[in-house]
């Protein structure tokens, strides 16, 4: 599906090297848009910015680790020196690493709470003024991050990475009471079962099963579907903000 509106448009997508975020970037660069790639694996996103180039598009690779705020700060520099403000910013990038809470997996938490929920308060924070003034300056601007059904349903044994989705979502929603009032637009989207590289993650052989299992039995949705959803939801007139999708495998609906 194409959305002309996209033509406009200057966006920033993280995680950009693989799964929704490529398949987002690739979407938003056929449409129009000038799109920043932001993800750590440089090789990924030159390839990614060659291929949309190629295409016709217009694609920026920015190397960055949303973990570590000089990083951020380098990559919101490469993007405004490269493009001037931009008024999409797509908050991608995740990690989902599940193990029982008793064994006490530290490092597991706290690269999960610093990717999922202060990664993107940091891509917020280094973007969030260029939303403003795009949209006072009577542009459509969006805000979406990419959260989970993980923030609604209980799974066993993913307790903090579900709380870290239930964290940006809720997230999402503060931000709607601050930048609303803006015109900024503030979208979540929750994806349910989806084939990105997201399970090749897991170190636990007996909860990758589980999940594999999952796959097996559910067709599952692509990172294709999700970034239709998320062009389909930052191409409405920039007054309607469909501010939270719920987007599932039909069989695990």
């Amino acid at each position: 599906m194409s959305y002309p509106s996209l033509a406009t448009r200057t966006a920033v997508v993280t995680g950009a090297a693989s799964g929704m975020g490529a398949a987002t970037a690739r979407l938003l660069a056929a449409g129009g848009a000038r799109v920043a790639l932001l993800a750590r694996r440089t090789d990924r996103l030159d390839a990614l910015a060659a291929e949309l180039t190629a295409a016709g598009g217009q694609a920026l690779a920015v190397t960055a680790d949303i973990t570590d705020q000089s990083s951020v700060d380098a990559a919101a520099k490469a993007v405004h020196d490269a493009y001037g403000l931009v008024d999409l910013v797509i908050n991608n990038a995740g990690v989902m690493l599940p193990n029982p809470l008793t064994e006490g997996r530290l490092d597991e938490w706290t690269r999960m709470i610093d990717t999922n929920l202060t990664g993107a308060l940091r891509v917020i924070r280094a973007f969030a003024p260029d939303l403003a003034a795009a949209a006072a300056d009577g542009r459509t601007a969006d805000l979406v991050n990419v959260s989970s059904i993980a923030s609604h349903v209980l799974f066993p044994d993913y307790a903090v990475y579900g709380a870290t989705k239930a964290a940006l979502t809720q997230l999402s929603a503060a931000l709607r009471t601050e930048l609303g009032p803006r015109d900024v637009r503030v979208s979540t989207i929750e994806p349910g079962l989806t084939d990105t590289e997201l399970s090749g993650h897991i170190d636990n052989a007996e909860l990758r099963g589980q999940l594999d299992g999952m796959f097996t039995t559910i067709p599952a949705l692509t990172a294709e579907d999700i970034a239709d959803l998320i062009a389909y939801t930052v191409s409405r007139r920039r007054h309607v903000n469909l501010r939270q999708s719920i987007v599932l495998p039909t069989r695990q609906a």
